[in-house]
């Protein structure tokens, strides 16, 4: 096991090459990252690895991305067929017809949270609907970092709440509860954090337009060059709705956005007439490049495509290469044991635990590890306390599953810049859910709020089994009075 100061090392190593890169000469964070990989490499070889040890690590850190890099390749692909297949265009179209800059920050929070919450998945809602929202604000005028803002905000609701979200399955599963009871007792907290993310956006549309008119004449401009260069048809919308569907009936998200972009060619052949086969296998690999002569068109629908996507899947590379080195050398495990020292009370551990999520998110930098690690090195510590698994699972979630959109070299924070066109110092302050979410858990920890005993649990769990069972004999019962 390493010392304290030699894992730190390697921490603060990243960290200082960040900064340099990153604030001082304002470089990409790749060449910084892959210093950061040096340095964790030699101080591996300093505790007595191997070249081979430190590649293997780095193959396995990798490997736990490798679905997040699959999703990524295949969301460019979706992004710029859909672009040219006009179901973009026609999602764009129709937002700008319908929602007002007043209410428009609020509309976006919702629309991306209901399609989250159907589906599950942050990273389908903000690949689908969150590419047309961004574009219905570039059109309405509406600030973009606030856009996106609004848009992660929904997004990652749905996802926490949702039965059918990865990390809402990992994180009960990791502190041994049960999904249902996970989220229950997530329900204080989140949707305090929701309400005021609402209240928030609501305020904002309204502050943004303070007289309750807007100047529209860029939408018309912008809507009659949509209407000239593709032909706008309500069938093009019909596969986002596929995708959401698809998942929502707990299809994995590969298939699933795979069928979307079949039915998105197939339509797009159909009813564009510059769109065929060829240009749909260009755009799925080069990505869309307009030229409508409406500079603003021109810049909203430059997107897309598996080449655009190289820039965020490096960057995953590269940043899980290094947390597969610190989490194969109980670095990051070294850090995480000198952190319970000052957590003397259940309000602290809950602290603590999402602390170290954080830290996970920016160390091991891919969302399931900052769930996965963390929970397998304090669940131990909540059984010896008689802390209920929900408060550990909900301490998880609040601390590994929003932040990792704060954090500008993680995977979903690589996914946002790519998807949405900006970067975590943009939008992050706007992201109201996702940095509000971790806050009130700490104080709701302190409160006494987020925290249950594990006799109060069992007693819950034995009551729902009573409720479960005289519901079913209540039905049988029924079912034989109508035989």
């Amino acid at each position: 096991m390493p010392k304290l100061y030699e894992a730190l090392i390697s921490l603060f190593g990243l960290i200082a090459m960040l900064v340099i890169g990153i604030v001082i000469y304002g470089v990409d964070p790749h060449i910084p990252m892959i210093i950061g990989i040096v340095i964790a490499a030699l101080m591996s070889i300093h505790l007595g690895f191997t070249w081979d040890d430190i590649q293997k690590f780095m193959v396995k850190g990798i490997n736990q991305a490798m679905i997040s890099i699959l999703i990524l390749s295949i969301i460019g692909v979706l992004i710029g067929t859909w672009i040219d297949a006009g179901v973009v265009p026609t999602m764009i179209y129709y937002g700008l017809k319908i929602l007002h800059p007043n209410i428009f920050f609020l509309a976006a929070c919702l629309i991306c949270s209901i399609t989250s919450l159907a589906t599950g998945t942050s990273w389908g809602a903000m690949g689908t609907m969150g590419v047309a929202l961004m574009g219905i604000g570039y059109g309405l005028e509406m600030n973009p970092a606030m856009t996106a803002g609004a848009i992660i905000s929904g997004a990652y609701f749905g996802d926490k709440l949702s039965p059918l979200s990865d990390t809402t399955n990992l994180a009960p599963a990791m502190s041994g509860t049960n999904v249902m009871s996970h989220i229950k007792f997530m329900l204080r907290s989140t949707v305090l954090a929701y309400t005021a993310a609402l209240v928030f956006y609501t305020v904002l549309g309204f502050t943004q337009h303070q007289s309750g008119t807007a100047d529209l004449s860029s939408v018309t401009e912008l809507s009659n060059a949509l209407d000239e260069m593709f032909t706008i048809n309500p069938l093009l919308l019909l596969p986002p709705v596929i995708v959401i569907i698809a998942i929502a009936l707990k299809m994995p998200a590969i298939p699933g956005l795979m069928i979307g972009i079949a039915a998105g060619g197939i339509l797009g052949v159909i009813i564009q007439p510059d769109c065929s086969v060829g240009t749909l296998f260009d755009t799925g690999m080069n990505g869309f490049v307009p030229d409508s002569g409406v500079e603003a068109l021109d810049d909203l629908l430059n997107s897309g495509g598996l080449i655009n996507m190289a820039f965020s899947i490096l960057m995953t590379i590269i940043a899980m290469a290094f947390g597969g080195i610190m989490q194969e050398t109980h670095q990051f495990e070294v850090i995480v044991n000198s952190l319970k020292r000052f957590a003397k009370t259940p309000a602290r551990l809950v602290t603590m635990t999402e602390i170290t999520c954080i830290g996970s998110n920016i160390v091991m930098p891919e969302q399931y590890i900052s769930i996965v690690v963390p929970g397998g090195m304090y669940a131990e510590e909540y059984k010896k306390r008689g802390l209920s698994a929900t408060t550990l699972s909900n301490a998880l979630e609040s601390g590994g599953t929003v932040t990792s959109a704060l954090i500008p070299w993680n995977t979903c924070g690589v996914f946002i810049t790519t998807t949405l066109g900006l970067t975590a110092a943009e939008y992050g302050i706007w992201a109201v859910f996702n940095w509000l979410t971790p806050i009130i858990g700490i104080v709701f920890a302190f409160i006494g709020w987020n925290i249950a005993r594990a006799d109060d649990e069992q007693k819950n769990t034995l009551l729902d089994n009573v409720v479960e069972d005289v519901v079913e004999d209540v039905a049988a019962h029924h079912h034989q009075k109508l035989d």
